[in-house]
């Protein structure tokens, strides 16, 4: 069987230098701290695998029986630099990615980081991205400078995508810095992976829903990680606490149409086989699709939670690479 893994990331000096600075509540610092004792745990070293794009990431998707991966640049990216560096960052980035893949055509894809500080830039190289070098969407790391993308500024970008046929990516960043200062001030080791990149992300998400955007753009498909960001969980409770305000709103349907419909998530990082039949049961097999997170995540770990996952081999085939032959169109 065939498998795809499509959250998987890579990291460059120049994003490096978007890292908040010292004395931040994500600063070096404590990155350089939770990724020492993350990579203790995983047994690999997450900044030496960051930073390689070749043979020693192709050995790892190899013991891990992984054919294809779909790289993205990892946390800040493109929308925690300063909005005068984010497009050269966009470009330097994507054609370091593109040198990469054509070393390995058949293993490694990726998703274009795109410059949201300037969404005419952001456009251009989405563009440039997709047709030039053969990416298969756009991957954008949270809010930008603290604007979300349901402000209508950003919406050129969807536009785009939705004429390209390829999807955004979004993926979590660290909370707005309000929310840093009232959810999460002494509590800042919460605050990424393990419960504030959820509730980043998938508040995110909710924003673009209820902007009406997918009314604008009704063939527009964004995909969430970590199965959904917990939204499968919360979705029968959330569509009948909001049908009075998307009415309100002026949008054409449910909340959860526009969920089931403009919406795709995978499972990296979540590998509980629990969760998984949650999501499968409220978005539907078609919308799931496998993934990893390498290297904050084990490939091992990954594809055996895959192996392991009581799913009909329909089923399992459609999780591990059909969907995501369809929805990147890889071919």
């Amino acid at each position: 069987m065939r498998v795809i893994t499509l959250e998987d990331h890579f990291s460059t000096e120049s994003n490096n230098k978007s890292l908040p600075d010292p004395g931040s509540v994500a600063g070096p610092y404590e990155r350089v701290r939770w990724a020492e004792q993350r990579s203790r745990q995983l047994g690999h070293d997450i900044n030496s695998a960051l930073f390689d794009l070749g043979a020693g990431r192709i050995k790892a998707m190899d013991e891990a029986g992984i054919d294809v991966q779909i790289m993205s640049l990892t946390t800040p990216g493109c929308q925690g630099a300063k909005p005068e560096f984010a497009a050269q960052l966009a470009r330097e980035t994507n054609d370091l990615m593109q040198e990469a893949i054509s070393k390995f055509p058949k293993r490694l894809s990726g998703f274009a980081a795109i410059p949201t500080s300037e969404p005419s830039a952001a456009v251009e190289e989405l563009n440039r991205g997709v047709k030039s070098l053969g990416l298969k969407g756009a991957l954008i790391t949270g809010h930008t400078q603290g604007q979300f993308l349901d402000d209508k500024r950003f919406w050129p970008i969807f536009e785009a995508a939705q004429a390209l046929d390829v999807p955004i990516y979004l993926h979590p960043g660290t909370p707005h810095p309000m929310t840093m200062q009232s959810y999460f001030k002494g509590y800042e080791d919460l605050a990424r992976p393990a419960w504030g990149f959820a509730m980043d992300a998938s508040t995110h998400f909710l924003r673009i829903v209820f902007s009406g955007a997918f009314d604008n753009f009704p063939k527009l498909k964004f995909i969430l990680g970590h199965l959904g960001e917990g939204l499968p969980f919360g979705l029968t409770r959330l569509n009948d606490h909001t049908l009075n305000a998307a009415r309100n709103r002026g949008l054409k349907k449910e909340p959860k149409a526009y969920i089931r419909e403009n919406l795709v998530v995978t499972t990296s990082g979540n590998f509980c086989h629990s969760a998984l039949k949650c999501t499968i049961e409220m978005l539907g097999i078609d919308n799931v699709m496998f993934s990893v997170d390498w290297p904050y995540e084990s490939n091992k770990v990954g594809t055996r939670f895959l192996q392991d996952a009581p799913l009909k081999d329909e089923e399992k085939e459609k999780l591990a690479f059909r969907n995501a032959e369809r929805i990147l169109r890889l071919g």
